[in-house]
């Protein structure tokens, strides 16, 4: 029997794709859906965070709106701005550096041709040997600070894989002429009800009775294959996981260190207003300055062609910070406001969330000890898969992805 932990889109796309009855999933929430859950609250529909779907696999995609039938999905062409000193500049900022003032603008220039920096041994020395001191220094580095909430030199050169925009200084000046500010998610689809609207598509190919909520994973004897839950023991053959690796390893009583494996917490606040917002073009925008406590906005009324202002708003805090949402509610207002997004708007509706984990920080030891554990862990045909269960940086469709990976795999493997 398989014992799927989690039901977010990672167990629950394992049990799509594994072709067999004999599984459980237990999730310690109330409700499906991890990350991806939707809250409708007074005529407004928010997801926990910004969750849009970039599909780059046609069979995917196809996969998860067949079960969709009457749910209207917008395909959305993205639209996503900087702002800096209270001007916007299109993102990514390293490509349109000639939308800046011309002083700017020229340092950008000449730091990006007369650079100094060779050293790319962490992810803050890779910017400024990339793209110089300016460019660095105006977005890259303030802005991942914010983001990540830590000293970037703690995070491994290639800590945002595939999702970094990376441009070379051609494609930078080709961008002054023909723009082309093409990357990973130049287009999304985001359905009405909601992120949980892919959710519920995987679920309904589950059978709910084998489906248990409120069920939370306590420790796990390895050699007994038997999971202790706050409810009962469950026997397993196999037990795929998607619940934060370092908490994975503690409840297998596997030896790490603790030191090597770090993350940051994000407050989300979901906001109502009861008009229409003076920005009415950008799906998000990205916020370097400190002076903003936030670093980045997204519009779910310019998504959803709205007529009231409908934001989430993302603030990045150490993992080892305590939150007052209400302390940061007032900030945020106050902030929005400073930045021309709002004016005499009226908060009429909102809602806030901590994401802990939220963004991993991918370290070379880390990368190197997670191979070690997930080894270690597999002997005893345990599968650590997700965001957190892989404790990387990726895509939702990358997590249905290596669900369906390891099904096949493991199918493969039983049939040998």
């Amino acid at each position: 029997m398989d014992l799927i932990i989690g039901a977010g889109i990672s167990g629950l796309s394992y049990a799509n794709f594994a072709k067999t009855n004999d599984y459980l999933i237990i999730e310690k929430d109330k409700e499906i859906g991890g990350y991806c859950k939707t809250i409708k609250k007074d005529g407004f529909t928010w997801d926990y965070s910004g969750h849009f779907f970039h599909f780059r696999s046609k069979e995917i995609k196809d996969y998860l709106l067949n079960e969709m039938k009457g749910q209207e999905i917008l395909d959305v062409e993205k639209f996503t701005q900087i702002f800096y000193k209270h001007n916007y500049v299109d993102f990514p900022f390293q490509k349109n550096i000639h939308q800046l003032p011309k002083s700017e603008f020229i340092d950008c220039l000449y730091d990006l041709f007369n650079n100094a920096y060779e050293d790319e041994s962490s992810f803050k020395k890779m910017l400024y040997s990339k793209f110089g001191r300016s460019i660095a220094e105006m977005f890259l580095i303030p802005y991942n600070e914010k983001l990540y909430a830590c000293d970037l030199n703690k995070l491994d050169t290639e800590a945002m894989g595939r999702f970094f925009p990376h441009a070379d200084k051609y494609e930078i000046i080709r961008n002054f002429k023909k723009p082309d500010n093409f990357s990973y998610n130049t287009y999304f689809t985001y359905p009405k009800g909601g992120a949980i609207e892919y959710v519920n598509s995987l679920y309904r190919r589950v059978d709910p009775n084998k489906v248990f909520l409120r069920e939370e994973l306590i420790s796990i004897d390895k050699k007994r294959k038997t999971a202790i839950t706050n409810k009962r023991e469950i026997k397993y053959e196999r037990l795929i996981s998607s619940i934060p690796l370092p908490i994975l390893m503690n409840k297998a009583k596997i030896n790490y260190d603790k030191n090597i494996y770090s993350w940051n917490k994000v407050l989300v606040f979901n906001l109502g207003f009861n008009k229409k917002g003076n920005d009415k073009i950008n799906n998000w925008v990205y916020f370097p300055e400190k002076k903003y406590s936030f670093y980045r906005i997204g519009y779910y009324d310019n998504i959803f062609n709205d007529n009231r202002l409908s934001l989430y708003v993302e603030l990045g805090f150490a993992n080892n910070r305590n939150i007052d949402s209400n302390k940061y509610l007032e900030l945020v207002i106050k902030d929005l406001k400073k930045a021309g997004i709002i004016d005499n708007h009226k908060l009429i509706s909102h809602v806030s969330i901590i994401m802990d984990p939220a963004y991993v920080h991918i370290n070379k030891e880390s990368e190197s000890d997670k191979i070690r554990v997930k080894n270690e862990l597999q002997k005893h045909n345990i599968f650590s898969i997700g965001r957190y269960g892989d404790w990387k940086y990726c895509s939702i469709e990358d997590n249905i992805i290596e669900a369906k990976e390891l099904a096949n795999k493991l199918i493969k493997t039983n049939n040998e």
